[in-house]
């Protein structure tokens, strides 16, 4: 249910960004255009995992993220950090804890009026994480309880040295709300390529991947970020320079 929740009010926020860079794109046709294109580094953070840590007694995290601009719609991006994750049952409490790196592009489907700077992107991640599972306790169930009871366990083991590599496929939004500084929102589709299993049970939790889903490969994640640009040069953006160049081509004729 809470997960629920929680998709519902991504895309509801989704939906919201939308109208609101549809809203920026009707108002900016009245002003004066420029033909440049800021070029720098986008530093942030995922404001979704602070707001768990929060909240949530049986979480801990941060994230840093960052995208350069390669071309005009093409960006260099990646994302570091650390999680703590409690997962437990009627049967077993494991702690997952680890850092992680994911690297790759994003390709911005928006086309923006001259002089904005906002995000309607796809992309893809390559993420790696290392991390230690420590078993807090487990419970042995048996069938027949009445000639032997149910064994329990609450003395602590860990696994260290695991590591996981998984693929992303990414869609979000980023809108420039002031001057060089953007909030997003991203959805995240996972595969687990490959990764190292504990002694005795499975990974419940990967840092960086998020839950396993009983075994399965398939994850799934989200993001609020909050990032500020760093400019470091401009550069003229082609295609409003070809627009601009066949609409004066056509005042000139007329």
């Amino acid at each position: 249910m809470k997960q629920q929740h929680t998709i519902t009010l991504t895309i509801s926020l989704l939906l919201c960004l939308c109208f609101s860079l549809q809203a920026q794109e009707e108002d900016l046709i009245t002003k004066k255009d420029t033909i440049k294109l800021k070029y720098g580094l986008r530093i942030g953070t995922d404001a979704s995992k602070l707001i768990r840590t929060a909240l949530d007694d049986e979480y801990s995290g941060f994230e840093l993220n960052a995208d350069y601009r390669l071309t005009r719609d093409w960006f260099l991006a990646g994302e570091i950090g650390t999680e703590e994750k409690i997962t437990s049952n009627d049967y077993l409490s494991v702690t997952a804890k680890g850092s992680y790196f994911k690297a790759g592009v994003d390709y911005n489907m928006h086309n923006n009026w001259d002089g904005l700077d906002n995000m309607i992107y796809t992309g893809f991640r390559l993420g790696a994480s290392t991390f230690s599972q420590t078993r807090n306790n487990y419970t042995i169930y048996n069938t027949n309880q009445y000639w032997q009871p149910q064994f329990s366990s609450t003395q602590t083991e860990e696994y260290s040295g695991l590591s996981a590599i998984w693929f992303e496929l990414i869609i979000g939004i980023k809108a420039e709300v002031l001057n060089n500084l953007y909030f997003g929102i991203n959805a995240q589709l996972k595969g687990m390529i490959t990764q190292d299993q504990p002694v005795g049970f499975e990974n419940l939790f990967v840092p960086g991947f998020n839950k396993t889903f009983d075994s399965g490969r398939i994850g799934v994640g989200y993001g609020y970020s909050v990032s500020y640009l760093i400019p470091l040069f401009k550069k003229i953006n082609p295609k409003l320079l070809k627009r601009k160049t066949r609409n004066n081509l056509i005042i000139n004729k007329n």
